[in-house]
């Protein structure tokens, strides 16, 4: 078993590695407008375009949101992938695809901005999937210590969305000096990150991905039995002392090993404490267990997997569309480039501070709400939103930006978590990646939107705005009654169950009797 120093070396290491790698595609809004500056797809254009002025073309502006929308369909699609090579393979193979995959986009790239090949699309779906294959595993290592999952997850979730400030850091440095930081530069350069990875898996990251709780409980239960230091070939030695001194050294390496497990468990006593605080996190949730020892096909079928999905579908496309157009949205509405040029610049910085400064509440909120408040929360975010985001002022730009930045890892976050309570762990990976899954197949009508408010609408966003606010606050509020509503009746049955078990509990003693 290896040390409690090597633990939190490797828990370092995954959070630097998700931090430089494993949402990058995600930080487009500060990568765009070096995209524009650099003449990225203005071949496209039939008028005369000034990049240097912030404008863009519609078949440019087109071009590059797919550019976006193809990678973040990409990180979510193939999300269900990943997680069947991971429980087949684990974590280490995963790792070594994903630095491969983030090599192969990154030198793709940096020949693509060298005008050698236009690759920028297939590059930056290769950055997409392998920082899946970076970010997917990495949630394992908080197994290195079962008695801080909770934090060591959380840190893992706040990294990861950190990680859209790499283009931000980026973009910064060219700014400065577009020569030296050119984009094929920085992309050859990047190639730092996943060759860093890869020596780690080798050398310090583990072999194989560290016991879960459920196995750590078995070892401990066999570090515990004292039988364990008598076997059959004890009989085989003649002499008293020294089969006193082979049991002694058998009970001493059995403790040895229960002294291992408690420093990365935590003692009988923090295990005790930790069951009863699971406990009482799964009464405030109200639903834990409803669906739980169902078939996931059977599961799939209620109204439980069916909303929830038509709220992710809804919110993953909005909050999409939102990183995508946010400059252009806010030319559009405030009639300045500048006013926008600087709620974008806001957005590139609060996208990732915000999710790792929430990270802490977030974890707060989901263990002392209940899962139909939770949801509430989540719709009246959304909706409010979405109505601030339609209404064409400098002060509500700000607004949007922040309750966006904190509704987004607020909304993975609590979707993972209902998907936990409601389908329980057995089927969550084919609950959880088939709604992921399918939400990013549904990302491709993001390219009917920007049609839409380029062509239509004249680049007026507000009608896209209002449809999508609205279409959420529907299925969320359908969402929520449905929940608080089957909730109800499911504990109602569950008592009424209880009741008549402890009824028949006195009849079959006196029978046995």
């Amino acid at each position: 078993m290896e040390s409690s120093v090597t633990r939190w070396v490797q828990v370092i290491i995954t959070l630097l590695a998700c931090w430089c790698a494993s949402g990058i595609v995600f930080g487009f809004a500060a990568l765009k407008p070096v995209m524009i500056s650099e003449g990225v797809y203005q071949n496209l254009c039939s008028e005369t375009v000034l990049p240097k002025e912030g404008n863009v073309c519609r078949a440019q502006d087109l071009r590059l949101n797919l550019f976006f929308m193809v990678s973040s369909i990409t990180a979510n699609v193939s999300a269900l992938p990943v997680g069947t090579i991971l429980d087949r393979y684990g974590s280490r193979w995963c790792g070594f695809i994903g630095c491969a995959v983030l090599a192969a986009g990154s030198l793709l790239m940096a020949f693509s901005f060298s005008g050698r090949v236009d690759g920028y699309i297939a590059a930056n779906l290769m950055l997409a999937l392998g920082g899946t294959f970076i970010f997917v595993p990495s949630f394992r290592i908080a197994n290195a210590f079962p008695k801080y999952t909770g934090t060591i997850v959380a840190l893992v979730t706040g990294a990861s969305d950190a990680s859209a400030a790499v283009y931000l850091f980026y973009r910064l440095a060219y700014e400065k000096d577009p020569v030296t930081f050119s984009p094929k530069r920085f992309f050859l350069a990047y190639l730092a990150v996943p060759a860093c990875i890869f020596i780690a898996l080798l050398t310090i990251m583990p072999a194989h991905d560290y016991q879960t709780t459920q196995q750590l409980e078995v070892k401990i239960e066999e570090a515990e039995d004292v039988t364990q230091d008598v076997h059959d070939s004890d009989a085989e030695i003649e002499s008293n002392s020294e089969l006193w001194q082979v049991r002694t050294d058998r009970a001493k390496h059995r403790k040895d090993q229960l002294r291992k497990i408690d420093k990365v468990f935590g003692d009988k006593a923090e295990r005790k404490q930790r069951q009863e605080w699971e406990e009482e996190r799964h009464e405030t949730s109200r639903v834990w267990g409803v669906l739980h020892g169902l078939p996931a096909h059977a599961q799939m079928k209620t109204p439980w997997f069916i909303l929830i999905l038509l709220m992710t579908v809804l919110q993953m496309l909005r909050m999409n569309y939102f990183i995508a157009t946010v400059r252009s949205q806010y030319e559009f509405m405030l009639r300045s480039v500048r006013q926008a040029e600087m709620i974008n610049d806001f957005f590139d910085v609060a996208l990732p501070v915000g999710g790792v400064l929430f990270t802490p509440v977030i974890g707060l909120l989901l263990d002392n709400f209940s899962v139909p408040a939770t949801l509430a929360m989540i719709v009246l975010l959304t909706t409010s939103t979405g109505a601030l985001n339609s209404v064409p002022t400098v002060w509500t730009g700000y607004l949007t930006v922040i309750l966006f930045v904190l509704l987004r890892p607020y909304y993975y976050s609590a979707m993972s978590d209902y998907a936990t309570k409601v389908f329980g762990f057995g089927t969550f990976g084919r609950v959880y990646g088939t709604i992921i899954c399918f939400s990013g197949l549904v990302n491709f009508a993001q390219y009917l939107l920007d049609y839409l408010t380029h062509g239509p609408f004249h680049g007026n966003p507000i009608p896209i705005n209002i449809f999508l606010a609205t279409a959420g606050l529907i299925v969320g509020a359908a969402l929520v009654a449905f929940v608080y509503i089957a909730e109800k009746r499911w504990r109602e049955e569950k008592a009424e169950y209880d009741e008549e078990r402890q009824r028949l509990i006195p009849e079959e003693e006196e029978e046995e009797a």
